[in-house]
């Protein structure tokens, strides 16, 4: 069976990665993002900015109108690293508002229709941030948010054939963090050192643990988070 699976967060990086391995793999995709997508994007593509609450509830109750969403991958997010005490409420807020509320309304939109078809997976993607970690206050509590979305919303929709998990990435090798640390330089080769499988990840491993969460056979994993991270978050030092 065809299924339909909404990506956020999906103009680029991870978000796109998602994108068009689950389109690969035989899902009609739609995508949303504050901004036009990096490259060609491999489905339906609408520009929204989760952060405009009135823009957004518009906007994905149309798309949940026009399209039976049964996948639904909250990517969007948004950081600003602050120390606890430089964290301004201003900024807290946005934190707060795209990575959690912007999923809150995503799901209430795509919900629904998930019980009427008796089918549907919810992915969150969190963070290792959530674990601790330096001047990440509202954005580790944002993503220990998602997390606690998944194992409550797992208990309220499982009996409706609806499954909630959370994926959690170590570090990626998108365009932004490979600005903040060049191949080749000190500050990336010791974090390659640190890690147990000696290597950073790439978007597509988290667009392989999504789809594995995403699969119709797949019914009996919710409320969990998968650590896709090489071993960083059971042995790896302060990274």
């Amino acid at each position: 069976m065809s299924r339909t699976a909404l990506v956020t967060g999906a103009s680029k990086g991870i978000g796109l990665a998602i994108a068009k391995h689950l389109a690969k793999n035989g899902k009609t995709v739609v995508g949303v993002a504050r901004s036009d997508p990096d490259e060609e994007f491999p489905g339906t593509y609408y520009k929204v900015n989760l952060e405009d609450e009135t823009s957004a509830v518009d906007t994905l109750a149309m798309i949940a109108d026009k399209h039976p969403v049964d996948i639904l991958i909250n990517n969007a997010g948004y950081s600003l690293p602050a120390t606890a005490e430089d964290t301004t409420l201003p900024d807290f807020d946005k934190q707060i508002n795209v990575n959690l509320r912007g999923a809150l309304i995503c799901s209430q939109a795509v919900i629904p229709g998930m019980k009427q078809r008796s089918f549907g997976r919810i992915i969150h993607m969190a963070s290792r941030a959530m674990m601790g970690k330096e001047e990440r206050t509202a954005y580790g509590a944002a993503k220990a948010g998602l997390v606690s979305f998944s194992r409550i919303w797992a208990l309220e929709l499982g009996p409706f054939g609806i499954t909630v998990n959370a994926v959690s990435p170590g570090p990626i090798q998108t365009a932004l963090f490979l600005r903040n640390h060049p191949p080749g330089s000190k500050q990336y080769q010791e974090l390659v050192d640190g890690m147990p499988v000696r290597r950073l990840g790439v978007p597509e491993d988290i667009a392989h643990a999504v789809s594995f969460l995403a699969d119709d056979d797949a019914g009996y994993v919710t409320g969990q988070t998968i650590h896709v991270c090489g071993g960083m978050t059971i042995g790896a030092p302060g990274i």
